[in-house]
């Protein structure tokens, strides 16, 4: 018998231990599911309680009955049915631009060849490092030479292209349509833009979608730009509804909860829906990149 030789690890043992990583895989999950659910769930619990509730100590940790009657104070308070709609077609738009327009831009800039090609998608990128906040100024004024102050375009239109969107379709549509069958759509008589309608955008369509989603989500929960160029109550989004019902100075916490939860559920419900198709995007694109 050889004494360098290896003893066999017994069968038994072999199961436990492959038992055993799942299992240590599952409860990490597990925690982070518990820890990532949690703020949705004090959210609710806060929303169906008060104020006084809400920061006594020990906290309560079950929900209340005063849901209902937070939720018909918030209906009451603030036009918020008409917040929900402005927040679903800003959304919606930004969500559907985001997608065709970066998809095309980046087809653009990954298989088109034209002057100052790569220049543009260098400033393109480098866009990606100046804050937003220091845009909303020469924004501002832009929107009020256009007459689009207090509408509802004025927050639409300028979610409609990003940086990053822009980059992530130019990876993705770099690494999944190859230039020959690019060439043969030539050869066929096809358009630049037939090729990118009928043969590139239909390839990259789940990594559109992810881009798409991600936009719709962004558009869904920003506040700065909609509080600075929306006046009008009828023409608030969610967000702007939500700061509407807390006072000055004294914030009614059950109320302002009860707001923020029920500005939650139209985002939970789609993913929901489309949770699958974006895990799907997600790593269609990670593995193609």
């Amino acid at each position: 018998m050889n004494p360098t030789a290896r003893t066999a690890t017994p069968a038994p043992a072999r199961r436990r231990s492959a038992n055993r990583v799942p299992f240590l895989v599952y409860a990490l999950l597990g925690v982070m599911v518990l820890v990532s659910v949690f703020p949705l769930y004090w959210m609710f619990v806060v929303s169906t309680t008060d104020s006084a509730t809400a920061t006594s100590l020990p906290p309560h940790v079950l929900p209340g009955d005063n849901f209902l009657h937070l939720a018909g104070l918030v209906f009451d308070t603030v036009p918020f049915v008409q917040a929900l709609i402005n927040s679903v077609v800003i959304a919606t738009a930004v969500g559907v631009g985001q997608a065709v327009l970066c998809a095309l831009a980046g087809f653009a800039f990954a298989k088109l060849s034209f002057p100052g090609r790569n220049t543009l998608f260098l400033i393109v990128v480098l866009t990606m490092t100046v804050p937003i906040q220091l845009a909303i100024i020469p924004q501002y004024l832009i929107m009020s030479k256009l007459g689009w102050v207090d509408t509802l375009q004025a927050v639409t239109v300028p979610g409609l292209l990003n940086a990053f969107g822009i980059f992530w379709m130019r990876q993705h549509i770099g690494n999944t349509i190859d230039e020959e069958l690019m060439h043969a759509a030539r050869v066929d008589g096809a358009t630049t833009w037939q090729i990118f309608w009928r043969i590139a955008f239909p390839l990259v369509r789940p990594a559109a979608f992810v881009l798409g989603l991600f936009g719709f989500v962004y558009a869904w929960n920003d506040f700065l730009w909609p509080f600075i160029v929306l006046k009008s109550p009828e023409r608030y989004t969610v967000q702007i509804a939500i700061k509407a019902l807390q006072a000055n100075r004294d914030i009614d916490l059950g109320l302002a909860m009860s707001g923020s939860f029920l500005a939650t559920l139209p985002l939970l419900v789609l993913f929901v829906f489309v949770g699958r198709r974006l895990v799907q995007g997600i790593m269609e694109g990670a593995f193609k990149g």
